[in-house]
């Protein structure tokens, strides 16, 4: 069998805390660069200040405002509030960024491990599985109580958490949310909050590949490549019109398009071209479908804040959303309400294969087109 080609790491958008890439002047990077920080990086997590990298050799290094480094890691989860590694063995631990890796754990729970290489094949670089630990059926949370178990009846695949929600998704492709859902998250319809798991109604009968969430947006993948993305739409991490970008002029006009029949909420304001209104969407709390350009299929999605990373079939990244600190790659801290390609893996001859977005940030792993 012939070896599995590596690849890179790429890291650009915000590292006002020295975290990789970390080279950007006015704590940014506008354009992918390649990651320096240790060798063959296998899993990345990114909080807001601070970015984990597990290596394949199952080396754990802190980038950011948490620093430090630890041996026998086989994943890594960061936020704000806690750093959780499995430790060996059973074992969970979790620390508080500013205390990594040193002293006494916050917080530690033995759990049953995952089979090796279990959700890995063939060795390909990964964004990571937790928070969620679907051996116990539980996931961990940043917030007390940290160990959150799951109804038994949940075959979970996979669980993303946003600002204020969680996404689940189960093993016959249902999407399930709860939490907080004032900007329209959840998906179903309103601006209310859900305590326990519900499945989205919109979404019965389509079978979906992957889930992820957004500060407080979501997303997910179908396994025929359609794209469905709900929620704030403040910079225009939906992919919708809003107003914020036409305001600062960096927005296409379009033309009104009448009432919503599916609930959103619809913002009008002269700018058509035409004369007539412009229609902005402030939240969608409906999933709504997104077309790429070219007719392209997705296969894989990240969100950060308010800014939306999608994966092609065809290897190729498309951003949008909120774009001051050059999370979207695009050379400029420009904010787009469109999916536009990322021209620098086109250039390069790189297909991206894996990516995973911080709050204000994007990783992204690549490999040489013709070697995947």
């Amino acid at each position: 069998m012939a070896e599995e080609p590596r690849g890179a790491w790429f890291g650009f958008g915000f590292c006002g805390f020295g975290q990789a890439p970390g080279s950007g002047r006015g704590h940014q990077v506008r354009s992918p660069e390649p990651l320096h920080v240790g060798v063959d990086i296998r899993r990345v997590s990114a909080s807001w200040s601070y970015t984990a990298f597990v290596t394949r050799g199952g080396r754990l290094e802190l980038s950011g405002s948490a620093s430090g480094a630890a041996g026998s890691c086989r994943d890594a989860w960061a936020s704000e509030e806690l750093l959780v590694v499995p430790g060996s063995g059973a074992l969970l631990q979790a620390w508080a960024p500013g205390t990594a890796l040193r002293g006494e754990p916050l917080w530690a729970q033995d759990v049953v491990p995952e089979a090796e290489g279990e959700g890995d094949p063939g060795g390909e670089a990964q964004a990571g599985r937790l928070p969620l630990l679907p051996s116990t059926r539980a996931y961990v949370s940043p917030r007390p109580p940290f160990y959150r178990p799951l109804a038994p009846e949940l075959r979970v695949r996979q669980l993303e958490l946003g600002a204020e929600h969680a996404l689940l998704l189960d093993a016959v492709g249902q999407v399930f949310s709860w939490g907080g859902g004032r900007h329209g998250q959840l998906g179903h319809g309103t601006l209310e909050a859900e305590l326990e798991p519900r499945p989205l109604e919109a979404l019965q009968g389509l079978a979906m590949a992957e889930v992820a969430a957004g500060g407080w947006h979501s997303v997910c993948v179908s396994e025929t490549g359609d794209i469905y993305i709900w929620g704030w739409n403040e910079s225009g991490q939906l992919a919708l019109p809003t107003r914020s970008l036409a305001e600062d002029g960096e927005t296409v006009a379009r033309e009104a398009t009448g009432l919503n029949a599916d609930g959103s909420q619809v913002k009008r304001m002269a700018g058509a071209e035409d004369g007539a209104p412009a229609p902005f969407i402030a939240v969608q709390p409906f999933p709504a479908l997104l077309d790429l350009p070219l007719g392209s299929d997705a296969i894989k999605a990240s969100c950060g804040s308010r800014h939306t990373a999608v994966v092609t079939r065809t290897g190729d990244l498309y951003t949008w959303g909120w774009g001051k600190y050059g999370q979207l790659g695009h050379e400029d801290t420009s904010s787009w309400d469109r999916p536009r390609r990322v021209e620098y893996f086109v250039d390069k001859q790189l297909q991206v294969k894996a990516i995973t977005c911080g709050p204000w940030n994007t990783y992204v792993y690549a490999v040489e087109k013709g070697k995947s």
